[in-house]
């Protein structure tokens, strides 16, 4: 809800800022400045909302990063009377490591994964930690969100051209790899991979699978805190058969209730019509109607 939170507070500046005040605002100004910072949307070619979304986060943390630069260097400038009544301005001042900046979109998108080899010979167990701002799965026909997340953290063995170079045992070994994520974050925003490359057909094709997200997740199977449950509180969906051609809507939870967004359109329908996007059962369907990227927000992080 927070980068929705976000939004809203920048919008009501804008409307605030406007000569009439009729309480809504085009969003045209957004996209002349999206334009501005991104060339790769200037065209009139239709844009990837996953890609999109990457775009935002990281360019929202780059904004924040450069504001809390720009801050210390004014703090910097302070007299040395001031720098005694603020405290020190520098974190590197006394030799202390410069902490990297944890700002609102890191507190609230980013999770850790880890990243797990274990040698067959040594049992060894290598892991790496990475951050993530949102979980990319792969999909199959008619299944769900559970078995998507059991399939991305299932055990890879790694054998033949693929050996593990095990570091105690100075070479090269077959050894079991797998991903899990270590520290799931307040907003767990999964992407589910719809566009595919065909090699047969030597382009991208869109699958229309049916994947079933529920309301409530669990991620019991897949995080070392079995309590880590989440509430859905938007659905980004792609309309149109094809990855050249389509349109997007959206589908958000507020105050209980279920708004459609498409363009300015904007109606309440009911919550079992979320079940609408989840896919098509068939291959060929005249659905073309299905959810692409899902926001689901902690439990825990709304009873804290």
């Amino acid at each position: 809800m927070v980068v929705f939170s976000f939004w809203q507070r920048l919008l009501m500046a804008l409307i605030n800022s406007q000569k009439k005040k009729t309480g809504v605002i085009a969003p045209k100004r957004f996209v002349q400045r999206l334009k501005k910072q991104n060339e790769l949307f200037r065209s009139y070619m239709h844009q990837d909302a996953h890609e999109f979304l990457n775009f935002l986060l990281n360019e929202l943390v780059d904004i924040l990063e450069k504001e809390d630069q720009a801050a210390k260097k004014e703090g910097e400038t302070l007299s040395p009377s001031e720098k005694t009544v603020n405290g020190p301005k520098n974190p590197q001042a006394n030799g202390v490591q410069k902490e990297p900046l944890v700002t609102w979109v890191h507190k609230n998108f980013q999770g850790i994964l880890t990243n797990e080899t274990r040698c067959l010979r040594c049992e060894t167990v290598t892991a790496r930690d990475e951050a993530f701002f949102d979980l990319s799965l792969d999909i199959e026909q008619n299944s769900s969100i559970t078995s998507c997340l059991k399939i991305f953290s299932s055990t890879e063995t790694l054998n033949a051209e693929d050996k593990f170079f095990c570091d105690k045992c100075c070479s090269l070994q077959e050894a079991q790899k797998r991903m899990k994520i270590k520290k799931p974050p307040h907003i767990l925003v999964i992407h589910l991979k719809r566009f595919k490359y065909i090699e047969q057909l030597g382009r991208y094709k869109k699958l229309s699978y049916r994947v079933v997200f529920p309301l409530e997740l669990k991620l019991s199977n897949t995080v070392e805190d079995a309590d880590s449950e989440y509430s859905l509180f938007a659905v980004v969906v792609h309309v149109g058969s094809g990855p050249n051609h389509g349109h997007y809507v959206s589908l958000v939870k507020s105050h209980n209730h279920w708004l459609f967004f498409d363009d300015e359109n904007v109606e309440m329908i009911d919550e079992s019509a979320v079940q609408t996007f989840f896919g098509s059962a068939q291959e060929y369907s005249s659905n073309t109607d299905h959810g692409y990227i899902l926001f689901y927000e902690s439990l825990g992080a709304n009873k804290s």
